[in-house]
C-alpha cells in the first residue's frame, strides 16, 4: 500500500473546493457522470483506432445509492486508470487527462477535464474512494482513498472489467444526496441527454396491487436527442415529440429552428417558437444550454439577447464553458458570438417562413407577435431584419406588413400637417363604439393589444417618418386626424359656460368637461383619454422608468357635442329653469368687470411699485367679489345639474359605451331609464 500527499499548492485546497468551486453543490453529480462519459468515449475511440480490442457496444454508466452505507457510487466501463495515472491525474490536479488525450485523438468528442471535476465530489463527501482498472493489457486494478485532506492511500484492488468506480461517502451536511428522488431529479436535469446510457435503479411495474422492481436497469437518459441528428432525418412529428420530452405539459409550439453550425464555432441545437400570450415572464428561461450534451444551465438571461429568452429548446456547443457562473458565461467571447449568430438565424428563419408560407405565418402571428415585437424593441439589429416581416393586424382581422399598411392608410389618414396618423385600439370590445365611429369616417384601426405595445408604439413613432399613433378613443372621431375643415357650434359660448357645471355635477374631479363642434349625428357625449398621459401610465405599468406617471390618477375628457339636439335642448332647459337667477348674477358681475378694466388700463405701462396701494387693494377686492359671484352661479347651475336626469342619463350612456358604468351606478341607470321611458 502506498501513502502520500496530493500535489496541490496549498493544504487548504479542499475547503476552497467545498465552498467555492461551484455555486451549486449538486453540480458534483454532473461532473462525475460527465467524467464517466468521457472515459467511456475514450475507450470507444481507442476501439475505433484498433488500440483496444474489447467490446464497447454494451457500455453504460451506473449510478448506485446505498442509503444504509451512506454511499453514492458512479461506475463506468471506460478507459480506467493505472496507479501511475491516478498519481498523475488525481494526485497532481494541475494536469488534465482529457487535454493530453485530445492532443493524441483530435477527432474524439471529449466532454470535460477529469482534474477539478473529480474533486467536486468532496463538496458532499467526508471521504472518496476510486477503484479503477485500466484498459491496458496486464494492468492491475487499484484503489485510491482520501478523506478530504492532502493525505491519500493507494493500494491494489480487485476489478475484472476496465472502468472506474467513484464511491462517495456522503457527509451529514449533504444527507439530501442519499435520497433516491433527489438523485433521480439531478440526473434528469444534468444528464438527460448524455451520449452513454446511464442506469439508476431498476425498472418498476405494477403487480399484485403494488409496484415491484424488474430485473432490467432503468436507463434515465436519451443518448440520441433530436438536436444531434441531421435535419433531413427528422420529421415534424420528431420535432414535436422532442419538444414534449423537454416540456411535457406545454402547448405545441408554432415552429422550430434546427441549428447546425461548424464555423466559426461549433453549434447545434433546436429552438422552438412557443405561443406567447401577454405574460412574458411565464415564458422566460426555457432554453437549456449544453456542452457536448452535458447540461450547463437553463438560466440564459444575460447570456443570450433578452428577447431570445422567450424561445424554448436546446443550444449545444463545445465552445460553451462547463462553468455554472452566470457572470463568467455572460463575459465569455464564444458565448457572445453564439448569441449574435442565433439572433441572425432566428430572423432568417422567420423571414424564410414569411416569404414561403405567408398564410401560415399570418395564422401564427398572434402567438409570434410578442416575441417579434420584444426583439425589435430590445435589439436594433433584429429590428432591422424583422421590419420586413413584422405585421400589423387590424380590427377586421386582416394582416399587413408595415409598408403595406402605410400604403393602405396614406390617402385618408394624413393630417393637415402631412403627418400619417396610425389609429389603434387595445381592446376591440371595450372600444367598440370608438372603433365604429372611426370606421364610419373611413379610417382603419390597427389592433395593439399586447402589454408591450405602449413601448413598441413609441419605438415605431421614432422609426416611421412623419407618423404618429393615436388610440381610437383618445379623441372624438372628428378630432383623431386634424383636417382643415371647420364646423360651427349651434349653442353659444355663454350656454356652454352654463352647461359646464351642470355636467361637472355628475363626474369626478378627474374629468375635464370640454365642448367640441361635432356632427349632429355623433353621440351627444363622448369620453376620451389623453393619448400622452394614458400611454405614459401604460408604460409605467409594464416598466420603463415612468413611475411618476404611473402614480398619477386616471384622467378623462367628457366631450360635449355642441351640435347634438339633446345638448341644445338641455341648454334651453337650463335657461328656462335657472336662467333668470344666472342672468341676475351676471348682471351683478358686469359693473365689477368694468371697474377692473378701468383699473387695468390705469396701471398699464407702470412698474409694480408705481401702482398706488389703494388701486391694488381695490383690484383684489373686485376680483374677490367676482369670484364669490361666480361660485354662487356655479352652485345654482350645479344644483340644477344634480336634479337633471337628462344630464346624468347622457353621461351614463357615454360611460356605458366605454364599459365604465358598473355596480350601483349601473343599477341606478337602469331604473332611471325605465322612469324616463315611462
Amino acid at each position: 500500500m502506498q501513502t502520500g500527499k496530493i500535489g496541490v499548492t496549498t493544504e487548504n485546497i479542499f475547503p476552497i473546493i467545498k465552498k467555492y468551486l461551484y455555486s451549486d453543490h449538486e453540480i458534483f453529480l454532473r461532473e462525475l457522470v460527465s467524467n464517466a462519459v468521457d472515459a467511456s468515449r475514450k475507450l470507444q475511440a481507442l476501439g475505433r483506432s484498433g488500440e483496444y480490442n474489447g467490446d464497447t457496444s454494451t457500455q453504460q454508466i451506473t449510478v448506485k445509492l446505498d442509503k444504509e452505507a451512506k454511499t453514492l457510487t458512479v461506475s463506468d466501463e471506460g478507459i480506467g486508470m493505472t496507479a501511475d495515472e491516478i498519481e498523475k491525474y488525481i494526485n497532481q490536479i494541475a494536469f488534465s487527462g482529457a487535454s493530453e488525450f485530445m492532443d493524441k485523438y483530435k477527432d474524439a468528442n471529449i466532454i470535460g477535464h477529469f482534474g477539478l471535476g473529480f474533486y467536486s465530489s468532496f463538496m458532499v463527501s467526508k471521504s472518496v474512494e476510486i477503484i479503477s482498472l485500466s484498459y491496458k493489457e496486464g494492468s492491475q486494478a487499484v484503489r485510491w482513498e482520501c478523506d478530504g485532506s492532502p493525505d491519500y492511500t493507494l493500494e491494489d484492488a480487485t476489478r475484472t472489467k476496465p472502468g472506474t468506480d467513484i464511491i462517495m461517502h456522503i457527509d451529514e451536511e449533504s444527507a439530501e444526496f442519499l435520497e433516491e428522488s433527489r438523485i433521480e431529479t439531478m440526473l434528469q436535469k444534468y444528464c438527460k441527454f448524455l451520449p452513454v446510457p446511464i442506469a439508476f435503479g431498476k425498472e418498476k411495474e405494477w403487480k399484485d396491487g403494488k409496484q415491484t422492481e424488474k430485473d432490467t436497469d432503468k436507463i434515465i437518459n436519451n443518448t440520441q436527442p433530436a438536436w444531434v441528428k441531421k435535419p433531413v432525418d427528422l420529421t415534424n412529428d420528431d420535432y414535436v415529440s422532442f419538444y414534449n420530452e423537454l416540456y411535457p405539459m406545454a402547448e405545441e409550439p408554432l415552429f422550430n429552428i434546427h441549428l447546425n453550425v461548424d464555423y466559426p464555432f461549433n453549434l447545434t441545437g433546436i429552438l422552438y417558437f412557443p405561443k406567447i400570450k401577454n405574460n412574458i415572464e411565464v415564458n422566460r428561461n426555457k432554453i437549456q444550454l449544453y456542452c457536448n450534451q452535458v447540461f450547463v444551465t437553463d438560466s440564459v438571461e444575460g447570456i443570450v439577447p433578452d428577447f431570445l429568452t422567450l424561445l424554448h429548446g436546446v443550444i449545444d456547443s463545445p465552445d460553451i464553458p462547463l462553468n455554472v457562473s452566470r457572470s463568467y458565461l455572460q463575459s465569455d467571447s464564444n458565448v457572445k458570438k453564439i448569441a449574435s449568430h442565433i439572433t441572425k438565424k432566428v430572423a432568417d428563419r422567420l423571414q424564410e417562413i414569411f416569404k414561403a408560407q405567408r398564410d401560415e405565418f399570418e395564422k401564427k402571428w398572434d402567438g409570434l407577435k410578442m416575441f417579434i415585437n420584444y426583439g425589435m424593441l430590445t435589439d436594433e439589429k433584429f429590428y432591422d431584419r424583422a421590419k420586413d416581416f413584422a405585421l400589423f393586424k387590424n380590427t377586421d382581422g386582416k394582416y399587413f406588413t408595415y409598408d403595406e399598411y402605410k400604403t393602405l392608410i396614406a390617402g385618408n389618414q394624413t393630417d393637415k400637417n402631412e403627418t400619417l396618423i396610425y389609429i389603434y385600439a387595445t381592446d376591440v370590445e371595450a372600444q367598440y363604439s370608438a372603433i365604429e365611429n372611426a370606421k364610419a369616417k373611413g379610417y382603419d384601426v390597427v389592433l395593439m393589444d399586447s402589454t408591450l405595445d405602449s413601448h413598441f408604439i413609441n419605438q415605431l413613432e421614432q422609426k416611421f417618418e412623419k407618423s404618429r399613433f393615436v388610440r381610437v378613443d383618445a379623441e372624438v372621431a372628428d378630432k383623431l386626424i386634424e383636417k382643415d375643415e371647420v364646423r360651427t357650434s349651434k349653442i353659444s359660448v355663454e350656454v356652454q359656460d352654463q352647461l359646464r357645471p351642470v355636467f361637472k355635477a355628475h363626474v369626478a374631479p378627474s374629468y375635464a368637461v370640454i365642448f367640441e363642434n361635432l356632427n349632429e349625428n355623433d353621440m351627444p357625449i363622448l369620453i376620451t383619454q389623453s393619448e400622452f398621459m394614458r400611454r405614459m401610465k401604460e408604460m409605467a405599468a409594464v416598466g420603463g422608468g415612468m413611475n411618476f406617471y404611473g402614480n398619477l390618477p386616471d384622467s378623462y375628457n367628457l366631450v360635449i357635442n355642441t351640435n347634438h339636439p339633446l345638448i341644445g335642448k338641455l341648454g334651453l332647459d337650463v335657461q328656462g329653469s335657472v336662467g333668470d337667477s344666472v342672468k341676475a348674477i351676471n348682471t351683478d358681475i358686469e359693473p365689477l368687470k368694468k371697474q377692473i378694466d378701468e383699473l387695468e388700463k390705469a396701471k398699464a405701462g407702470k412698474k409694480a411699485d408705481e401702482v398706488p396701494s389703494a388701486d391694488k387693494e381695490k383690484l383684489e377686492d373686485l376680483e374677490k367679489q367676482i369670484g364669490e359671484l361666480n361660485t354662487k352661479k356655479d352652485i345654482v347651475l350645479t344644483d340644477f345639474g344634480k336634479e337633471s336626469k337628462i344630464a346624468k342619463q347622457l353621461i351614463d350612456l357615454a360611460l356605458i359605451s366605454h364599459n365604465m358604468l358598473k355596480g350601483e351606478e349601473l343599477s341606478k341607470f337602469v331604473k332611471r331609464s325605465i322612469e324616463l321611458i315611462s
